[in-house]
């Protein structure tokens, strides 16, 4: 049996989507289409809060349970939340397929109620050199955000 869930992000300028999550045993398949982006690579995190009432900005840091450093959705080493990047083409469209086996949907660290955001810049995975690369990937600006939840 699956578990699926379902983000629609909105931010204040043109930047929207829509991310659908299914949980098959123990990884999550996050698929959808994000539009409105300028071309090239995007920050994609889970963030710890579903709070958006003061825009993306009340979701809170990246969803960290267990403290540890930002990193590569490959790397052993990262954020439950840290999902790297996705591109976006000359028309500002970006395409979600992105297979996690941190992230679920289930549990004591589900992501269902927590807010996905995607950033105005690149994620540099943790490695950029840069004060926020540890932490955020230096990823700049919220551009979009919504509330990961519960579907069909």
């Amino acid at each position: 049996m699956s578990v699926k869930a379902v983000c629609v992000l909105k931010g204040d300028s043109e930047v929207k989507g829509v991310v659908h999550f299914e949980q098959k045993d123990n990884k999550v398949h996050l698929t959808g289409e994000l539009t409105g982006l300028t071309k090239g690579l995007h920050g994609f995190h889970v963030h710890a809060y579903g709070d958006n009432t003061n825009g993306c900005t009340s979701a809170g840091p990246h969803f960290n349970p267990e403290g540890k450093e930002h990193g590569a959705p490959t790397d052993e080493v990262r954020h439950y939340g840290d999902l790297g990047n996705v591109t976006a083409g000359d028309d500002g469209v970006a395409k979600v397929d992105i297979v996690d086996s941190l992230v679920t949907l289930t549990g004591a660290n589900s992501v269902i109620g927590r807010t996905m955001v995607i950033h105005a810049g690149e994620d540099d995975l943790g490695k950029g050199g840069h004060e926020l690369s540890k932490t955020t990937g230096n990823a700049g600006g919220r551009s979009a955000c919504g509330v990961i939840g519960i579907t069909q």
